[in-house]
């Protein structure tokens, strides 16, 4: 079996060709190549009749997912070498995912629209989606509250900050993520407005914890502050691994995130 070790813009993947041969690990299993690999997702890439391949993605807590943007860049750019296409089709659990060929040599993914109502997130009951009630810190005083939400395949919930760095994101992450508002836990963005195209972004993700990028929680926090009239609806995401460009399209709703994707090393067993 091919397995290539990747990243896309520091979001760290495991990627397993398994068209030919099956994969289905364990949870214990998969959170031992996590941890040898060093990877934020664990993927497996698979035979579908509706797309050019399937792609399955797990966690590093070993939870399977419905979607991660930039483990779908990564394989959109082996399935684009491989094949010479300029668009390769992706089938998740999610959705129906188009990756492409974009300039520089970075690759771009449609990641369809984003889902606002509050049972797509989904939340434990009905709330306002543009700021639900989350607090963290004393009640009556609470130095974080009021995340607005989305889905983009999976929950996030994004703070807006004036300094992102000023967080201790370990100590936060953990309590937003599995809060009771959010049946199925919640991945959490902590989103600084630099202007109305940069935004500086720090992610806690659902299952894996801090990492240096998050695809869908850049698209999320783009979805977000332009739903809010903080941004405009295109801006560059400066996470800690790198840059993310997303553009949610005023006239299909479709949310395209561009960024580079490095193949660290690739081997069989």
């Amino acid at each position: 079996m091919r397995i290539w070790k990747m990243n896309g813009a520091g979001n760290a993947f495991a990627v397993f060709d398994a068209r030919e041969q099956k994969f289905a690990p364990s949870e214990a299993q998969l959170r031992e190549i996590a941890e040898t690999m060093r990877a934020d997702q664990i993927m497996s890439i698979e035979q579908d009749l509706r797309a050019d391949a399937f792609l399955r993605i797990w966690n590093a807590d070993g939870g399977e997912v419905k979607a991660c943007g930039n483990g779908t860049r990564a394989v959109a750019h082996l399935l684009l070498q491989e094949s010479g296409k300029d668009e390769v089709r992706i089938q998740t659990e999610a959705d129906l995912l188009k990756g492409a060929r974009a300039e520089n040599g970075l690759v771009s993914v449609d990641m369809g629209s984003p889902l606002m109502g509050w049972e797509d997130i989904p939340l434990s009951e009905k709330m306002d989606v543009r700021g639900v009630d989350v607090k963290i810190g004393p009640m009556d005083d609470p130095y974080l509250h009021s995340p607005a939400v989305v889905s983009m395949g999976n929950p996030h919930a994004v703070f807006f900050v004036d300094d992102v760095d000023t967080y201790d994101i370990p100590a936060i992450g953990p309590l937003v993520e599995w809060h009771p508002t959010f049946p199925e836990g919640t991945n959490v963005g902590f989103a600084q407005i630099i202007d109305r195209e940069t935004i500086r972004l720090r992610v806690w993700e659902r299952g894996a914890g801090l990492t240096k990028a998050c695809g869908t929680g850049a698209c999320a926090a783009l979805v977000c502050a332009a739903r809010a009239g903080k941004t405009e609806r295109s801006a560059k995401l400066i996470l800690d691994g790198g840059d993310l460009f997303i553009d949610w399209d005023e006239d299909t709703d479709h949310v395209i995130m561009t960024g580079p994707v490095e193949l660290e090393e690739s081997f069989t067993v």
